[in-house]
């Protein structure tokens, strides 16, 4: 920090030195050209103008013609206007001056105003030798005054020219000097910077790096300026923030294999329980309906009406029991009874659900308009088990008209991923938009099981497999009778050719 005061006081004494000679370099310009080479062009002109009045005068003089003291008073005129603007280059008190003016005014005296005012009879005096030496004498003194004056002018011009000369040497001196001192503040700043900042900051950087490697335990300190040793506190207040978040993720991380061991010692017990279900729990039922439907079979006769209504809700109540049993287990089996998805032609899948409902389709004398379905990553038994669900609700919750079921699809652009829309839409007695998620709950029905039949798992484990499947279902809302569902499922990565007829189609 030293040097770089040094450098600066030497900056602003070379930049001091430099207006100091700048302003003298101005100051003698100015007054080379506003007061010295001014003052000789005058000086040449009053040289002319009182050459021109003494020529007027001598001619006068000799000749006697009136033409010449017209041309004296006109040089004198000349004369008295550059000895004024002399004046106000020089100052009036300037000494050339002063003595010029004595010298000019003992020659007008002396010659000038007898020469013009002389009459016919003086005339000879005028002639005469000694007058003409005598007007000779005091014009060679003006002259020689005026080459004095020029040459104190000639001398101070030249002078002021060297001073010039010196100054602008002076000033390019301190130019350089402080051009040395610039690239010595330049280089001085550099190495500051090095050291203070560029350095500490590299070392701060690297503590910082091998940190973020995952050398969680190096402490990270700050050098140089105080703004870097705070910046090092901050880096390590966030090092140590760090460190206690990996310590509470660790534990959280340990939390989350135990909860996930539960969870598959659950699951294990879940498989079981699905094992008891499907099989000890359904062989009661079995018998249970078997023997309700025997009993009805041989002593109908004997029994009265209400024994054998009675008799039908026992073995329906185990029909239901059994539907019931077997759609929990297919809902708690997504997802767990798949290795891995293939391509699946949707309109196989649909194909082969129309084949297992064809009987339902003719009872119920049902059209069914099936467009151009895609193919898609999935599980072929799962999205059956979809299309078959939304398809027997269509036919399920027809109204007074025959049923009316289209099954068609579109391509929806995505940033995020292209995926197929498939639509299942009836002319049914349809579904208000409030009830649209509610449908999608397990056990959740609209009706009674008096006007329709069912166990309310329908539509969940629709959805649960459409989740499974990384897409969506929802209920359109539309006008209009009927119900629109809408599945979207990810389309598979085609090339461009591929891309580019599915948009065409």
């Amino acid at each position: 920090m030293g040097l770089l005061a040094v450098v600066a006081v030497l900056l602003a004494g070379t930049l001091a030195a430099q207006l100091l000679l700048q302003d003298r370099q101005r100051d003698l310009r100015n007054d080379l050209l506003d007061r010295i080479d001014p003052a000789l062009t005058t000086l040449g002109d009053l040289r002319a103008a009182l050459v021109d009045q003494e020529t007027g005068v001598r001619g006068y003089a000799l000749t006697g013609d009136p033409r010449f003291p017209r041309s004296a008073a006109a040089g004198r005129q000349a004369a008295a206007d550059a000895r004024a603007h002399l004046g106000e280059l020089l100052g009036e008190s300037a000494p050339d001056l002063v003595a010029l003016d004595g010298l000019v005014a003992r020659w007008e005296d002396e010659v000038v105003r007898p020469s013009l005012s002389a009459s016919r009879d003086e005339r000879d005096v005028l002639l005469s030798e000694s007058f003409q030496a005598a007007g000779r004498q005091r014009f060679d003194a003006v002259r020689a005054g005026i080459a004095d004056m020029d040459d104190d002018l000639t001398a101070e011009r030249a002078e002021e020219v060297d001073d010039l000369d010196v100054a602008a040497r002076r000033a390019t001196g301190a130019m350089a000097l402080q051009a040395a001192g610039l690239a010595l503040s330049g280089l001085v700043i550099v190495v500051a910077l090095n050291r203070v900042v560029v350095d500490p900051i590299r070392g701060l950087g690297r503590a910082a790096r091998r940190v973020a490697s995952g050398d969680l335990g190096h402490e990270v300190e700050g050098h140089g300026s105080p703004e870097l040793v705070d910046l090092g506190t901050d880096v390590e207040a966030m090092r140590r923030r760090i460190l206690e978040e990996v310590d509470q993720l660790n534990a959280a991380s340990a939390d989350l294999f135990r909860q996930a061991d539960d969870l598959a010692r659950s699951n294990a017990d879940l498989e079981q329980f699905a094992y008891v279900a499907s099989h000890d729990l359904q062989e009661p039922l079995r018998k249970v309906s078997s023997f309700c439907q025997l009993l009805e079979r041989r002593y109908a006769a004997q029994l009265d009406e209400r024994a054998n209504e009675y008799i039908h809700y026992a073995v329906d109540g185990a029909k239901r029991m059994q539907d019931l049993i077997n759609d929990l287990l297919s809902f708690s089996r997504v997802g767990r009874t798949t290795e891995g998805f293939e391509p699946v032609d949707l309109a196989a899948v649909v194909a082969d659900v129309l084949d297992v409902l064809a009987p339902a389709v003719e009872e119920a004398g049902a059209t069914v308009q099936v467009g151009d379905l895609p193919v898609v990553d999935g599980d072929h038994r799962l999205l059956a088990a979809t299309f078959q669900n939304l398809i027997a609700n269509a036919l399920k919750f027809r109204g007074e008209d025959p049923p009316r079921i289209d099954v068609a699809t579109s391509l929806r652009r995505d940033p995020a991923g292209d995926e197929w829309v498939v639509s299942v839409s009836d002319n049914g007695i349809g579904i208000e938009p409030q009830y649209a998620d509610q449908i999608f709950v397990i056990f959740k029905r609209l009706h009674s099981k008096t006007e329709y039949d069912g166990t309310g798992i329908g539509l969940a484990l629709a959805k649960k497999i459409v989740e499974f499947h990384g897409g969506r279902i929802w209920l359109d809302d539309h006008p209009g009778p009927g119900a629109t569902f809408r599945l979207a499922l990810p389309a598979r990565p085609t090339t461009t050719e591929e891309r580019a007829n599915a948009d065409a189609g």
